[in-house]
């Protein structure tokens, strides 16, 4: 059973460590993009800035600066293991405007172009959802909690996030339960930091299946 244990931590350990040399190659490969699209601005051949707008986001829809609904329609399922999954649409345009989404916090939907960083990043204050949206279609998981989660419980996963890429964690006054992990499409309630969920919820959902666009980055965008 120990040798089992440690197979699996060392798999773990493994995994993470793979998605911080990618990201580090990610960071590489936006500084280089930095530089050639200030030399292309330079050269006049950019106008008003669009092509700097559009490195910082992905491609997973053109921007709409009117767009002012989600663009979600569906319900929750919850499964038996407690998680629960978005049956219905989860929309994916790039909007320049606030966002009413139906659900809190909200685990898709239209949002921002700038994503929040997602690095192990733990915010002492609440975020913006359509940022944090932003994250979610990127592979992370969101961490939040209201202030009636004990403290211990708060700080155990922070520390947490913090040694885990593709994570982030925020106060988040709206939700229904003192302490929820949410990823694109999924959301699960937990008891307490050391509820084994916590570790299934990470392992299934950071950079999971459901992840519209793995491997994007989590930093370099929003930092608050």
């Amino acid at each position: 059973m120990g040798s089992a244990n440690k197979a699996t931590s060392a798999a773990r350990k493994a995994r993470i460590e793979e998605m911080r040399r990618a990201e580090r190659a990610r960071e590489r490969r936006n500084r280089i993009l930095v530089v050639v699209a200030s030399a292309v601005a330079v050269a006049g051949l950019v106008v008003g800035g669009v092509f700097v707008v559009r490195a910082q986001s992905d491609d997973s829809g053109g921007a709409s600066s009117d767009a002012k609904g989600s663009g979600d329609s569906g319900h929750f399922v919850t499964g038996e293991d407690g998680v629960r999954t978005w049956s219905g649409k989860l929309a994916r345009t790039h909007v320049g405007t606030s966002v009413t989404y139906p659900m809190h916090p909200p685990v898709g939907g239209n949002h921002n172009p700038v994503w929040l960083n997602c690095n192990g990043d733990v915010y002492t204050e609440p975020v913006q959802d359509v940022n944090a949206v932003h994250s979610l279609e990127h592979g992370a998981v969101w961490v939040t909690y209201t202030d009636k989660a004990a403290k211990s419980d708060v700080a155990a996963l922070a520390a947490k996030v913090k040694k885990t890429p593709y994570t982030l964690m925020s106060p988040y006054a709206k939700q229904a339960a003192p302490l929820m992990l949410s990823a694109w499409g999924h959301q699960l309630t937990v008891k307490s930091a050391d509820d084994p969920a916590v570790d299934k919820f990470f392992a299934t959902y950071v950079q999971g299946k459901q992840t519209p666009e793995p491997g994007a980055s989590c930093t370099g965008g929003r930092m608050k």
